[in-house]
């Protein structure tokens, strides 16, 4: 009974220690911005597209300057991993949001939504492939892409689904309330 115990107890410990470890990518400023729009579909998107635009200027800022060249593979393997999970949540808002009986004027809100989600994601692709040819090609940063390869790799992959999810769902979302067409 005792050993059941203390095993329950270093379970607990462990639980709590990884739970730690998992950092929020949003700042509680950002948080409290997605708490104000929790009801509103497009201002959601919108302002994730907002912070993952701010991931990306992160990351050009910190490879544009060279007094922050110490770490700085790892910083950008942390901006990057923020960009996934913050394009993992711009799926589960499509997803929670396609679908749902909307008014006409949150189905027009949420179609704009997509159309921005969409040039937004165009731009963060050109910025991601610009990362990965520089840490092919450019002596430095391939060196720092050592800290942030495997990042940059399920950003890409992530962006993908995401640009894709928008892209289906646009083609989906009938902007005059009407069942889309089948193919």
């Amino acid at each position: 009974m005792k050993t059941a115990r203390q095993l329950v107890i270093v379970l607990l410990v462990l639980t709590i220690a990884a739970a730690a470890r998992k950092r929020d990518p949003l700042t509680d400023a950002e948080t409290d911005q997605l708490r104000q729009a929790a009801l509103e579909p497009y201002k959601r998107l919108k302002l994730y597209i907002k912070f993952t635009d701010a991931r990306v200027a992160a990351i050009d800022e910190l490879r544009g300057d060279p007094k922050q060249a110490n770490g700085r593979g790892r910083k950008i393997h942390g901006l990057l991993e923020d960009f996934t999970t913050i394009l993992d949540e711009i799926n589960d808002n499509l997803d929670n949001y396609q679908g749902r009986p909307l008014s006409k004027d949150d189905r027009k809100d949420f179609h704009k939504g997509l159309k921005e989600v969409i040039e937004a994601s165009d731009k963060w692709e050109a910025k991601l492939k610009s990362l990965k040819s520089d840490s092919e090609t450019d002596p430095q940063t391939k060196k720092e892409a050592e800290d942030y390869r495997f990042a940059l790799q399920d950003a890409q992959d992530a962006l993908q689904s995401e640009a894709e999810m928008a892209r289906q769902y646009i083609e989906e979302t009938p902007l005059e309330g009407k069942p889309a067409k089948k193919k």
